[in-house]
């Protein structure tokens, strides 16, 4: 596989992002969920490329010293490759340079590729929000990693 690029998202990029998020979620976010989380001074959003394909992104916000995932996928054809971790990983670097503490995320309790790729970065299950999810209903499981300084 060619070389992953990670950068900022951009306004042209929510196309394909838009796509990506359809094909992966029951309730997707809409082109104008993503267009305000690229604007918003507290949003850092990435997307991981090859070439100019958007193989996946990652949505999250940080506020004074916690920061929260909002959203990531990856594209179906890419998954398992290594580009969440990717942009996992990069999300981190950036909010730890920020001066984050701590960062959150809720996942479906059923996503197991999910929570595998959290547990991988040290992320714990802090709490359980009952009937998150919406399409199917289900609970989410709240997940918080304390990082370092």
């Amino acid at each position: 596989m060619r070389h992953i690029v990670i950068r900022e998202m951009k306004e042209s990029d929510i196309p394909h992002v838009v796509e990506i998020e359809n094909i992966s979620f029951s309730t997707p976010w809409s082109s104008h969920s993503f267009l305000r989380e690229i604007y918003k001074p507290y949003s850092i959003s990435m997307v991981a490329l090859i070439g100019d394909r958007i193989l996946g992104y990652i949505c999250a916000e940080m506020i004074i010293d916690e920061a929260h995932i909002l959203n990531l996928a990856v594209h179906p054809d890419f998954r398992r490759m290594g580009v969440g971790s990717l942009l996992v990983s990069r999300l981190l670097e950036e909010v730890e340079r920020k001066g984050c503490r701590y960062i959150y995320l809720e996942v479906r309790t059923s996503n197991l590729a999910a929570k595998r790729l959290y547990e991988r970065f040290n992320f714990k299950v802090v709490g359980v929000r009952r009937h998150y999810y919406v399409h199917p209903d289900e609970d989410a499981l709240i997940m918080m990693l304390e990082l370092s300084h």
